[in-house]
């Protein structure tokens, strides 16, 4: 790969209509991809803009990243073979904290650091004690300090206030958490999968996700999500979590929305595969969860794809929402290996400039396989701070950072 071709302003515009079409972020093994990658080759038909992402560099590299996020202590947190990688927004390493199987991190406001990992742990089983690999969540203070505590281990089952009076089961080991989303009362959300889904009710499913309160204590699961069929309400196989409260600290105040977007990476195609779920809070009926069915709404005239567009993902593997003015919502899809941009009524691409020619939505989701500035395998984990998106691509052993052209002064 000749990557100075990618780093003159020429080939920058050029590319930067291109990474919204269709060819582009088809299937992983596309040769056209590859061809337009490597050769610096061109849809004719193609509209040239100079609105798009701009790859940053340098890119910082990792053993197989999985996650990246950037705190509310502005420090940046990378998950990777190695456990949890703590750095500044340089990119200098401050340290490593060893975490087995270490797979997601964020923080909540009181800058308590949530990792997503296995614990190998003793459980009773009849009369013997047996060593089981569990899903676990760590929980970390002053964790970029060299006093850092873990004070906390999530565990399942045990942690599942559903699961208190149940034996141990062989398929625990077969469970996974695969997200958190922290809210603005450090209150958080847990996804989690498995193969035990027989329906809604107690204990919960394997696919399910439960409910937190600020102490660490599980309090319920969200039984309105249907463990088995993806629909517009549905939870199968979810992959990742993202809740609307986000650093920094906004002088406007922090959002205090508990809506959460889910991604399903399920094992049969989802026709929606990133759900945006709506909580509602009323007085006399409790809480309760319900699909956001404006999104089903596509105004044609204001964009050309939408977040429910029909097998618009393939396997998306994480979400991030932006909590500045844009709001954007960040998808990273294993499947097409890209990044996908969306606002938040669900129309893809970014907003149009002041004063433009622009009339709807401007694409910009970009990807394609390869190790290219704009390239990725397997992308596993996304973030967004302060106009910068932080991309985990896994098997490119890196993590990759971006800013909106307009966005660079």
């Amino acid at each position: 790969m000749k990557k100075n071709v990618f780093f003159t302003i020429t080939c920058l515009f050029i590319f930067t209509s291109f990474w919204g079409c269709d060819v582009l972020l088809g299937t992983k093994k596309d040769p056209v991809v590859d061809d337009v990658f490597q050769q610096g080759n061109i849809d004719p038909t193609s509209t040239i803009s100079n609105l798009g992402y701009v790859p940053i560099n340098p890119v910082w590299y990792f053993n197989q990243p999985t996650d990246v996020y950037v705190g509310y202590d502005e420090m940046v947190y990378v998950t990777d073979a190695d456990g949890l990688h703590i750095l500044d927004q340089k990119g200098t390493k401050y340290k490593t904290i060893p975490i087995l199987n270490a797979t997601d991190v964020t923080q909540d406001r009181r800058l308590l650091t949530y990792v997503v990992g296995r614990i190998n742990y003793p459980v009773t089983i009849g009369t013997t004690t047996q060593i089981k690999n569990l899903p676990a969540i760590y929980i970390i203070k002053n964790a970029p300090t060299n006093n850092h505590q873990i004070i906390d281990t999530l565990i399942h089952p045990f942690c599942d206030i559903t699961r208190a009076s149940i034996p141990f089961r062989p398929e625990d080991e077969q469970v996974s958490f695969t997200g958190i989303a922290t809210l603005h009362d450090n209150t958080f959300y847990v996804s989690r999968t498995g193969n035990l889904n027989t329906g809604t009710g107690f204990p919960a499913p394997d696919n399910a996700i439960l409910v937190f309160n600020k102490d660490f204590q599980n309090t319920n699961y969200i039984n309105e999500l249907d463990p088995i069929n993806t629909n517009l309400r549905s939870a199968v196989k979810v992959s990742g979590i993202a809740g609307f409260a986000a650093p920094p600290q906004l002088v406007s105040g922090i959002n205090i929305s508990k809506d959460f977007i889910l991604t399903q990476k399920s094992a049969t195609e989802a026709e929606y595969a990133v759900l945006w779920i709506k909580r509602i809070d009323d007085v006399d009926l409790g809480t309760s969860y319900t699909e956001n069915a404006s999104l089903l709404t596509q105004d044609t005239s204001k964009a050309d794809r939408f977040l429910y567009q029909s097998f618009r993902f393939a396997q998306p593997e994480d979400i991030c929402i932006a909590p500045d003015a844009s709001g954007y919502i960040f998808v990273v899809d294993s499947g097409k290996d890209s990044l996908f941009i969306f606002n938040q009524a669900g129309y893809e691409g970014v907003n149009k400039p002041a004063n433009s020619n622009f009339r709807k939505q401007v694409l910009a989701s970009f990807g394609g396989l390869g190790n290219g500035p704009k390239q990725f395998n397997n992308p596993s984990g996304v973030a967004y701070f302060k106009k910068m998106v932080y991309v985990a691509d896994k098997d490119n052993n890196r993590v990759c950072r971006f800013k909106l052209s307009t966005d660079l002064q």
